[in-house]
């Protein structure tokens, strides 16, 4: 079973930090609705969506070169994150989920290597499907572990300022642990670079939740607050420089940042390996879920068949009807032969 995750969103800016030049967003304080979020996430990738998308900030584009990646950061705990790039205010903040870009992908390139990985470190819930799995089976996911990746030799402790954060705190180790998950991903991929050059397209989503325990632990005016915000907002421009540098300038790395999450989150756990699907997947005998492509196809068959019918009737009607006198070589001397007997 496939994992779902809900995320209530109350407020919060939406930013594209990286984008390539066939995904065109336009410069704009336009409001984004937080249940289109993962529609913007599937237009930019080339896949339809139910509905369509009365967005400004979002552009047409190139529609024959789509991007190869795209990475999704929902940082909790803070409205807005002074990043580079476009920005644009949420409204309407209700559930959204990646899972249908994700399934879009696993549906159309299960043959290939598509890259999902949808992962909350702080919460130790991680998705990832397809056949690069094998890749990222490394990657630290439960808090030990990423306890641990801090304290090796090629953590990020080595490298970065820590400034009013502590080593020896909890709050402040999943904060900077989170920021280890972002750097391994990188690093994963830059030692596979044949991931990123496939024609399969690969999906990243990632929710960050250190800075909100930072915010209660310390609050928000305190110097530590102040300090891990700059840390993140550092790391995540590095990251998504990084990631956009190894898909050759074709991926998107966006940012979600949101103040807090209302609704519970509820979801179909599913093991970090993809898993077989069961035989008694559908129980019921149900139909099966009705695909919005459905229109699209059925027209172009049916008109498709129409032409060829119609085509086969005129080509018949004309052969049949024929004037051997205006045809070939051969009726005229057939007809010459007639007349000399």
């Amino acid at each position: 079973s496939l994992f779902c995750l809900f995320l209530g969103v109350c407020g919060g800016e939406f930013s594209v930090l990286r984008s390539p030049q066939s995904v065109v967003f336009r410069d704009g304080s336009w409001p984004i609705p937080g249940e289109r979020i993962p529609d913007v996430a599937a237009l930019t990738m080339g896949f339809s969506v139910e509905e369509d998308l009365p967005w400004p900030g979002l552009g047409v584009g190139d529609l024959f070169h789509r991007p190869q990646a795209t990475v999704l950061v929902t940082v909790k705990g803070v409205d807005k994150l002074p990043v580079k790039g476009f920005s644009y205010p949420i409204e309407n903040a209700v559930p959204f989920s990646l899972d249908s870009v994700a399934n879009a992908i696993h549906t159309l390139f299960s043959e290939e290597t598509p890259v999902v990985l949808q992962l909350a470190p702080s919460e130790e819930r991680v998705y990832m499907v397809g056949k690069a799995n094998a890749v990222f089976e490394d990657l630290s996911v439960t808090l030990r572990q990423l306890r641990n990746r801090l304290f090796q030799d090629s953590s990020i402790l080595s490298s970065l300022p820590l400034n009013s954060l502590s080593r020896n705190n909890e709050v402040d180790l999943l904060f900077l642990s989170e920021l280890q998950v972002l750097h391994d991903i990188a690093s994963l991929l830059s030692r596979h670079k044949h991931l990123a050059k496939d024609h399969s397209p690969d999906l990243y989503s990632l929710e960050l939740s250190g800075l909100e325990e930072v915010g209660k632990r310390y609050g928000e005016d305190s110097q530590q607050f102040k300090d891990a915000s700059q840390i993140l907002v550092d790391s995540l421009q590095k990251f998504a420089d990084e990631m956009f540098n190894l898909y050759g300038g074709n991926a998107v790395v966006e940012v979600v940042a949101v103040k807090e999450f209302n609704s519970p989150l509820s979801r179909k756990t599913r093991s970090i390996l993809q898993a077989s699907q069961s035989k008694n997947e559908n129980p019921y005998n149900l139909a099966y879920p009705y695909n919005y492509d459905y229109s699209v196809i059925f027209n172009i068959v049916l008109w498709m068949m129409i032409g060829l019918a119609l085509a086969v009737i005129v080509i018949s009607y004309n052969l049949w009807n024929m004037d051997p006198g205006y045809d070939s070589i051969i009726y005229r001397m057939t007809n010459q032969k007639i007349r000399m007997d």
